[in-house]
């Protein structure tokens, strides 16, 4: 029995050995770079911007790639979720922006820092905060990545300050992180994000006002994804040229919808705010599948042949994989592996996130200071005592 099993042992073992040299020189048969074509930004008080031509390497693609499925998967997953109940309260998804935050993500530096608005799961993903950790916060479970206290709109990771639940408020958060960047003298940036649904508010003219003033190391990004809530972008403002709106504050408009076209104009953007002169706006025009949020069906104010035909003609997604099948980059069958493992890993953290315990109500109070002594904390009455620990 033992020479049978020996036996059959080496004959998988050299199988096996002759897969790998095949996977081998399939792999060595693609092609490591390519460059591509993207399109070129408007441009405003810009005597130049981005090149109009990029160089996407073969594992930088997968990357991307990579990156952006797991991302639409957790969101379909967060839809489900939300469905059935398990998941509460606030929920706004990010399918079909993917291309924004992973662009964004390859044109900086992890050190360099990013804030945002409530819809903020895929930047808590690119800012490196495991699927497992956002799936268990969406559920309000201990293991979330704000221990099940956050929710939807408040995760929070280093150099990644949220997920802000009050329209534009992030907007000066964000100029104050980029004062900070200045004072400390490291030569990093702040991405400061929001919405054409925030882009009238006051306090982001305020923001732009003393960044210029300063000249602090501010990339301020609206992400124009056409529809505030349930408002058209031409409805709702006088002048949808968002990319100008900073007036005396240089602009560049760019296609949301290639991860490509928003990494290099990332890259030019940081560059400029590195360089000492001060802060740069961008308008990334995207488009979001889902509704505003979880409670609004997004077919009221639009049609589905509308979000259709972005689907079949812009999405972030399939933009990338057709150019790197069309390039012999990567083949079909390892994209699809790709896919599975995404699939798997996105089901094994929606285990987790319907398994994992919520947290305890001792733990309420706790980090309310940073840093701090236990102190005591009165409840919803004066009989509950409760206490904060850092």
């Amino acid at each position: 029995m033992l020479t049978v099993i020996a036996n059959a042992l080496k004959g998988g073992a050299k199988i096996n050995g002759s897969r790998v040299v095949v996977s081998a020189r399939s792999f060595a048969d693609l092609t490591p770079q390519a460059s591509f074509d993207i399109k070129r930004c408007d441009l405003h008080r810009l005597d130049e911007g981005p090149s109009g031509q990029t160089v996407l390497t073969r594992e930088d693609g997968l990357k991307y790639y990579r990156t952006m499925q797991t991302m639409r998967r957790m969101e379909l997953k967060a839809d489900q979720l939300y469905k059935q109940k398990i998941i509460r309260g606030f929920c706004h998804l990010y399918d079909g922006q993917e291309a924004c935050a992973v662009g964004i993500e390859a044109g900086i530096n992890p050190t360099d820092h990013l804030i945002t608005a409530y819809r903020a799961h895929g930047y808590t993903y690119t800012r490196g905060v495991s699927v497992k950790e956002i799936m268990a916060e969406l559920t309000g479970r201990r293991g979330g990545v704000a221990k099940g206290k956050g929710g939807s709109m408040h995760m929070y990771a280093k150099n990644f300050y949220g997920g802000n639940g009050i329209v534009g408020a992030q907007v000066p958060l964000g100029a104050g992180v980029a004062l900070a960047c200045q004072y400390q003298g490291k030569k990093e940036v702040c991405v400061t994000l929001y919405g054409d649904g925030a882009a009238n508010q006051g306090q982001i003219f305020e923001s732009f006002n003393m960044a210029a003033l300063w000249k602090l190391p501010c990339i301020f990004i609206c992400e124009n994804n056409k529809y505030g809530m349930g408002t058209s972008v031409e409805r709702a403002s006088a002048s949808t040229d968002y990319y100008k709106r900073g007036d005396y504050v240089p602009g560049l408009r760019v296609d949301g919808m290639d991860v490509l076209g928003v990494r290099e104009a990332t890259k030019f953007a940081a560059d400029y705010c590195r360089s000492g002169k001060g802060p740069i706006l961008m308008e990334l025009q995207t488009y979001r599948y889902h509704g505003h949020s979880m409670s609004d069906p997004g077919v009221s104010y639009r049609t589905r042949e509308e979000i259709q035909e972005v689907r079949s003609k812009s999405d972030p997604i399939t933009m990338l994989k057709d150019r790197m099948i069309s390039n012999n980059m990567a083949s079909l069958e390892e994209i699809k592996d790709i896919d599975a493992e995404i699939r798997k890993e996105v089901e094994e953290a929606a285990q987790y996130a319907t398994s994992d315990p919520e947290p305890p109500l001792e733990d309420l109070c706790n980090h309310i200071f940073y840093n701090d002594a236990p102190l005591e904390v009165r409840g919803t009455n004066p009989w509950i005592r409760l206490k904060s620990v850092s």
